[in-house]
């Protein structure tokens, strides 16, 4: 909420887009493309303890990147907004 209220109130903010050329941006993808994991049961049979192993993955990759992003990285608005596994 912070980088929301400083982008409105700003009066020199100038729009960041987030890039594919980041270091992190295959690994962006790799955890994207983990996440449709959890559409496969709409279309295919999937054991119980693979889908609690793929969710179970997925939310600690997010629990660590967050901890991470939120706690040891010193980012500007500007940096924030361009971070590949930030949470809008």
């Amino acid at each position: 909420m912070r980088f929301a209220w400083l982008r409105e109130n700003s009066a020199d903010y100038v729009s960041v887009k987030q890039g594919a050329t980041h270091p992190l941006a295959l690994i962006r993808k790799a955890y994207n493309a983990a996440f449709w994991i959890f559409l496969l049961p709409f279309f295919t049979i999937i054991d119980y303890s693979t889908g609690f192993i793929a969710f179970t993955v997925i939310i600690a990759i997010r629990l660590g990147l967050n901890l991470y992003t939120n706690n040891v990285l010193d980012l500007t608005p500007e940096q924030y907004e361009s971070f590949p596994f930030r949470i809008p």
